[in-house]
């Protein structure tokens, strides 16, 4: 369930749905997806659905993930990018090579643990981890030239939008729990230009640390 022809149908799959971007594709071809979750799931690692990571957090569905991260470098790799949601850096993975950096936010100390221990194992250096607040952002290192968000809030965290440089883009789904759309917001100086990508259904985001 893990073989290099089961993930050829993940990524055919994918295809099909509509990714076309093939620097995306790639990545989801080529990251181990069944590494990121219990051993116990692996068998369904290649499936196109969420999984359970525990802690109340999913493993987001493939084509979410290749959604968004073709969402985000749709126009232009972004070179520097703030991940809002680490979980169990499956996203994190996908999206590092194709980025120059990823500075990436986690509440869960034991995911952000995991996450850590994934992406050393897979070699990803270009990554940058805290254990924080994803409603604050990351000021240190603003603005960014994208954003991409992994849960969901009925709005745009005020920090975020303003941690997003001039010509840059966020991707985060937005909305109440039961009509979440994922958003593109994309910045033009002081002026905040945003488009519907389609419906959405992550987990909320939420604030505070654990």
């Amino acid at each position: 369930m893990t073989s290099a022809r089961t993930r050829e149908r993940l990524v055919a799959r994918l295809r099909e749905q509509g990714i076309g971007d093939e620097r995306v594709l790639e990545r989801m071809r080529s990251v181990p997806r069944h590494l990121f979750v219990d051993e116990a799931l692996a068998s369904r690692a290649y499936e196109d659905t969420a999984l359970p990571l525990g802690h109340g957090q999913t493993i987001s569905q493939p084509w979410t993930v290749a959604r968004m991260t073709e969402a985000l470098i749709e126009d232009g790799a972004p070179r520097k990018v703030l991940e809002v949601g680490t979980g169990c850096g499956y996203q994190t993975a996908v999206l590092a090579p194709l980025v120059a950096t990823v500075y990436s936010i986690e509440r869960i100390v034991a995911l952000q643990q995991r996450a850590r221990r994934a992406l050393r194992d897979l070699e990803i250096r270009n990554v940058h981890l805290r254990h924080g607040d994803g409603f604050a952002g990351w000021p240190a290192y603003a603005p960014y030239d994208g954003i991409l968000v992994a849960a969901a809030a009925e709005a745009v965290p005020r920090a975020l939008l303003e941690q997003l440089a001039d010509g840059g883009r966020l991707i985060m789904p937005v909305g109440p729990e039961r009509d979440q759309r994922l958003m593109r917001i994309s910045r033009r100086g002081a002026s905040l230009d945003r488009e519907v990508l389609g419906p959405a259904t992550f987990v909320p985001l939420l604030q505070g640390l654990t």
